[in-house]
């Protein structure tokens, strides 16, 4: 009789044989040429644009985040834009060549990697990820948000039928189905992953970087908007507007607070009303607070991706027709004052102050909620620009919405919904995460001084240290006539079965990692040097690297 298994036991084993399949996978990978990888990502593109309608349905319907129209966008910036923005990166074989001083870059995959991904963005961030990931060359397996659960895994099955019909190879693309907290770690900690994108809560995030792997995460957000004098303050509300509302606010580089000075405020206040915006009275903002908050600052999951109409019947308050944004004055920032914390929702704080010092400070102590992420700035005085482009922010945006900004959307940033937050907010990078960040770059160089003649070429050091050349150059001669005087040649030369051909100049067995692609003519004699003795000399090296130099030129 077949022994039961609890529970847990079975997603960790799930887990384990998603991770071996995953590695095997993405050995596979590491063979595939740029025709072959490009081929791939373009079907993969295809059927997410086809699937864009059907999975922001599903997204909408399962978790209640967010709304059916934008999250249709998020899936098509996760794919066809993201395609078109990458398609002509070098992240395969030879990326560059610097002939002056003789380097050949080259791009390896990472392995296996490992998504996270949160119940916000659970569609367009398993679209996003696999497609990053295979444009170089990895492999991918998934950890959904279990509110997101049947979303998440609908998509990774898209992505995944789409790159295998294409020619990808079996299991490149998984999730976890069997899904449990230890079926997580279990991936998290599996010596088949080599690295971990996370995207998701605080917590998922600090266990992955917890967890011995390297590891692209992101912290929080909680970008504030300085509405500063000159701005036109029209277009800044719009745009405001149109980035807190995009998906009901679940982009985390949307807009937290506002801040504008008492010169212009009654100007701002006034486009707000107009544009939408409901200024909440102290006790609709203290009924609001109660709902969207617990244990302090945290955001209840309830109301996260909700409409203003939704969190208003909630608080049993009544706003007009067509509100779009809620928005609660604040005097001051911290456990005191709530909506001075990140809300992924329809809610904003909002802030007077007299002078663009003091929107500074007030700046400064709301990124401390979510530091190293995003802040924005309206304004037309270059100076302002210039003065706040110190704020330990990630992405300073100037004159466009948050959201749209921080993703790419509405500037040249790379389109991305992996924001780094750089070491401010714990973050091992501050850019936005593309498949340029999941490659190890190895590097072929050339020699080209001699070892023992150094000093001789080194005039930074006859500069500092004039005295000392002469000595120096003595002693190198000293050196090489020791050595010449006490060398022996051996008796015979013993050679050993290392089970392959060795490249010329190898000492010791190395192995090659099954990825490689020069690997596969091991077999084959390696060509003599033109050298008479058998030995290489300096001219040999320097036109072995011409010749690479010359073969790679142009290559991908």
């Amino acid at each position: 009789m077949m022994q039961e298994f609890d529970y847990d036991l079975q997603s960790i084993q799930a887990a384990r044989d998603l991770a071996r399949k995953g590695k095997v996978a993405a050995n596979q990978l590491a063979t595939y040429t740029c025709e072959q990888i490009d081929a791939i990502l373009r079907a993969m593109v295809d059927a997410a644009e086809q699937n864009a309608e059907a999975l922001a349905q599903m997204a909408v319907d399962e978790t209640g985040f967010g709304n059916v129209h934008d999250k249709i966008y998020k899936n098509h910036m996760a794919s066809g834009l993201l395609y078109e923005q990458i398609k002509t990166k070098k992240t395969i074989g030879v990326i560059d060549v610097d002939e002056e001083n003789e380097v050949i870059t080259i791009a390896e995959p990472v392995g296996l990697l490992m998504g996270i991904t949160p119940s916000t963005n659970p569609t367009s961030t398993v679209i996003y990820k696999s497609i990053i990931a295979l444009k170089s060359r990895n492999a991918i397996v998934f950890s959904p948000h279990p509110q997101a659960a049947k979303c998440t895994n609908l998509a990774i099955k898209i992505m995944s039928d789409a790159a295998v019909g294409a020619g990808a190879p079996e299991n490149c693309i998984q999730g976890i189905t069997v899904s449990s907290m230890a079926a997580a770690e279990t991936l998290m900690h599996a010596p088949e992953v080599d690295m971990i994108i996370a995207t998701g809560g605080p917590a998922m995030v600090k266990a992955a970087y917890s967890s011995g792997k390297p590891a692209l995460g992101v912290g929080a957000g909680n970008s504030p908007a300085y509405i500063e004098r000159t701005a036109d303050v029209h277009a800044a509300v719009k745009r405001i507007i149109a980035s807190k509302t995009f998906d009901n606010g679940t982009i985390c580089a949307s807009e937290q607070s506002i801040i504008c000075e008492t010169c212009n405020r009654d100007a701002v206040v006034s486009e707000f009303k107009s544009q939408g915006g409901y200024f909440l009275t102290e006790e609709e903002c203290a009924q609001v607070c109660s709902l969207l908050f617990r244990n302090g600052h945290a955001m209840s999951p309830k109301f996260v991706g909700r409409d203003p109409q939704t969190i208003a019947r909630a608080a049993g308050i009544t706003i007009p027709e067509g509100t779009k944004v809620l928005i609660g004055e604040q005097a001051g920032v911290g456990d005191k004052w709530p909506l001075s914390f990140e809300k992924l929702t329809c809610v904003l704080a909002f802030y007077t102050v007299d002078n663009w010092e003091e929107a500074c400070d007030l700046s400064i102590a709301l990124l401390q909620n979510g530091i190293g992420h995003t802040m924005s700035i309206h304004t037309e005085d270059k100076t302002i620009v210039r003065k706040f482009s110190v704020k330990p922010a990630s992405r300073i945006l100037i004159n466009t919405g948050g959201t749209q900004g921080g993703t790419g959307l509405s500037t040249g940033l790379e389109v991305a919904l992996t924001l780094g937050c750089g070491t401010w907010g714990g973050s091992s990078i501050s850019e936005n995460v593309g498949p340029q960040h999941l490659i190890n770059v190895k590097r072929v160089v050339n020699g080209l001084i001699e070892p023992d003649d150094l000093v001789g070429h080194d005039e930074v050091f006859a500069r500092y240290h004039p005295e000392l050349v002469n000595s120096f150059a003595h002693h190198a001669t000293h050196q090489v006539q020791q050595t010449q005087a006490s060398y022996t040649a051996p008796a015979e030369s013993v050679e050993h079965d290392l089970g392959i051909e060795m490249p010329v100049g190898h000492q010791s067995p190395i192995s090659y990692s099954v990825g490689c692609n020069s690997c596969s003519s091991l077999s084959q004699p390696v060509a003599p040097t033109s050298s008479s003795d058998g030995e290489i000399g300096v001219d040999d090296l320097k036109n072995m690297v011409d010749e690479l130099v010359a073969a790679f030129r142009g290559g991908h």
